[in-house]
């Protein structure tokens, strides 16, 4: 009787990612943490390894990190809040002081274990303890495996502003391992995939395309979706960070729908909204914006229709008032105005682009009273 073929092994893709201070490996893909154990094992051998993380994270996939964890001379967690109640500078001291406690040293490692926030908050300990410490990522969402691990930004939130503390410090490694994404909720999910969608839109025409084909699946968890979709749009935030480091120019094209997006946020007091569905609703916002410049009727449409599908919760209840002035404090803000990022066509984008504020404020209020017209 002849053998069954043995299931095929999964084969995550790697990606390197060049920068200034050299290289970060991107490992990407079903079966990813495994792939990588070679590498991250003599990182990890006789350091003190700092685990940031969330207690859900650690309770789902905690024990897949002990045969990494075991090569360590010793292993401090440090739990932190879920979302962005993580992202405080009451929460990075507690993190340092508690780093400082346990002995940390200039060559101690730290992990960033959970979704978009902790790998923003881990980052960001680790880039300025002692100076900074060499750190992986671990991103557990879709939302940190396709976008928030990836290109070395890290950060924490003020209640005026988001994200208006940070550095650069890029990861040694990324290992984004598909297979977590199984224990994320569907409105989870469609937040991660806004950030897939606007990188493509104002960045590869193409890889949209795409993705819109893959949609069905990705919005039902289909691991292969998912597995196939993680790298194509990591491959496309890598190839704008080589170009653009410390977004001087191009990199700022990642920020389409951050505008507005990060605004909200902030005036719901980061409670409510998740980020993608933020930045989605931005994108809508600067597809107005742009529609006045030029982008076309039919090419604004294709990314209405996927975000439509997204089934996005409302536009919290906020004064435009309150919404423009928070867009003044913009981490991306010149002393000449908030530079938009709009895009031009499917694929192509503009940055840097200074609309008038009377346009600003008129549009919002009429997109505050009828977003989805």
């Amino acid at each position: 009787m002849p053998m069954e073929p043995e299931p095929e092994q999964p084969h995550p893709e790697r990606l390197p990612l060049r920068h200034p201070g050299g290289v970060s490996e991107l490992v990407l893909g079903a079966g990813a943490l495994a792939a990588a154990s070679d590498e991250l094992v003599p990182w990890l051998a006789g350091r003190r390894v700092f685990v940031v993380t969330t207690p859900r994270v650690w309770a789902l996939h905690g024990a897949e990190l002990q045969p990494l964890l075991a090569a360590a001379s010793a292993v401090e967690r440090l739990e932190v809040p879920e979302g962005e109640a993580a992202k405080t500078l009451g929460e990075a001291e507690r993190l340092w002081r508690a780093m400082v406690r346990a002995g940390g040293k200039r060559d101690s490692r730290l992990l960033a274990f959970g979704g978009g926030s902790v790998g923003d908050l881990g980052g960001f300990v680790a880039a300025t303890f002692l100076r900074g410490i060499s750190c992986v990522q671990l991103p557990t969402t879709l939302l940190a495996q396709v976008d928030a691990s990836i290109g070395g930004k890290t950060a924490v939130d003020l209640p005026e502003a988001k994200n208006s503390v940070g550095a650069f410090h890029h990861p040694h490694a990324v290992v984004a391992d598909t297979r977590w994404l199984a224990t994320l909720d569907a409105r989870q999910r469609r937040a991660g995939l806004v950030e897939a969608f606007k990188m493509a839109y104002v960045l590869d025409g193409p890889q949209f395309g795409a993705f819109e084909a893959l949609l069905p699946g990705l919005l039902a968890g289909d691991p292969a979706a998912l597995a196939t979709a993680v790298p194509e749009a990591a491959a496309i935030k890598a190839r704008v960070v080589e170009r653009d480091p410390t977004e001087q120019g191009e990199r700022a094209l990642l920020n389409f729908g951050h505008t507005l997006g990060h605004a909200l946020e902030a005036a719901g007091g980061y409670q409510g909204l998740l980020h993608g569905e933020a930045v989605a609703w931005g994108m809508l916002f600067a597809l107005r914006l742009a529609r006045r410049r030029g982008l076309s009727a039919a090419s604004a449409q294709r990314l209405e229709q996927v975000l439509r599908v997204f089934a996005l919760p409302p536009l919290p209840s906020v004064e435009p008032e309150t919404l423009l002035t928070l867009l003044g404090r913009d981490k991306k803000a010149r002393e000449a105005g908030v530079g938009w990022v709009l895009p031009v066509a499917v694929g192509t984008g503009r940055w840097g682009v200074v609309v008038p504020p009377t346009e600003v404020a008129a549009e919002l209020s009429e997109f505050l009273r009828a977003p989805l017209r």
